[in-house]
């Protein structure tokens, strides 16, 4: 007679438990954001008075004209070529992603199962590694100090190749394909119409890991590009950052803050306005 309340106890222990660890990491992973957005309404003085996480003396507007019009407007030279760097790498990698894990998935040829061994050792590979032989090779094709420095490297995304992989064997039906051959369209029309649609949650998903990726990435464009007009906003930023070691005529804190803040502005409407293509169905456009 008694264990019926036990069991029925054990349960919500249970979601309360589950419900105080996810309370704990959200305020983990948001505080930072919370003050990095009090700190870019605040004066360079207030950052350091009152509650570092409410807000104080209100100057936002006044630290975004610093941030855009500093150096001749260099911030808005440094937001381009962050959008260059990751729509073009971001999109080129899809694209490479999706075809290559299509072919793995549904064609079957000599060395499939290595290449895909391949592919999968080349996810475990840090990347920061392969900065410095990259530099090297790319030294000796004088790309360094230009556009493709950064842009080559972030085409190719071995995780991209692995998920389109896995997703395109577990949802492109067999079926569809086989229609469309005794329809009498090709190999190619058949991925373009009918893979690619299939396929395109998690071809969204590629694109955002691999966006986030380039837009945040620090080493590489550090170690590939010297001039100050062809960096990306992380690097700008945190250049602004090690100015301020300099003395007069440094860049105060609150600007180096709210240029930190508008950076991230890009990636959180990118996930906002794609978040819906995640919840598409993995069978979505499939056959019964």
């Amino acid at each position: 007679m008694n264990t019926t309340p036990t069991r029925a106890a054990r349960p919500g222990a249970s979601r309360w438990l589950v419900l105080g660890v996810l309370l704990v990491a959200s305020v983990y992973f948001l505080a930072p954001v919370w003050w990095l957005l009090v700190a870019s309404t605040k004066t360079s003085a207030g950052l350091f008075t009152g509650n570092g996480f409410w807000f104080g003396d209100f100057a936002l507007f006044d630290n975004l004209t610093q941030v855009f019009t500093r150096q001749d407007g260099v911030y808005w030279e440094w937001l381009g070529n962050s959008a260059l760097y990751a729509l073009g790498g971001a999109g080129v990698s899809t694209l490479i992603s999706a075809m290559a894990g299509y072919a793995l998935a549904k064609y079957r040829f000599r060395g499939r199962e290595l290449t895909f061994n391949g592919v999968l050792a080349a996810v475990l590979v840090p990347q920061p590694l392969l900065a410095v032989p990259l530099y090297l090779m790319f030294s000796e094709l004088h790309l360094v100090n230009t556009y493709w420095a950064v842009l080559l490297p972030s085409m190719v995304s071995p995780f991209g190749v692995y998920l389109a992989r896995i997703y395109a064997a577990a949802s492109v039906p067999d079926e569809l394909i086989e229609a469309g051959r005794i329809d009498g369209a090709g190999e190619l029309r058949i991925f373009a119409t009918i893979a690619l649609r299939v396929m395109s949650p998690a071809l969204v998903t590629v694109f955002l890991f691999q966006f986030v990726a380039i837009w945040t990435n620090y080493l590489l464009p550090v170690l590939m590009l010297a001039d100050d007009h062809l960096q990306p906003v992380t690097v700008g930023v945190v250049g602004w950052q090690a100015q301020r070691a300099l003395g007069p005529g440094a860049v105060p804190l609150n600007v180096v803050v709210t240029a930190a803040m508008v950076s991230a502005v890009p990636l959180v409407v990118l996930f906002l306005s794609l978040q819906r293509f995640w919840r598409a169905g993995l069978t979505a456009g499939s056959v019964k």
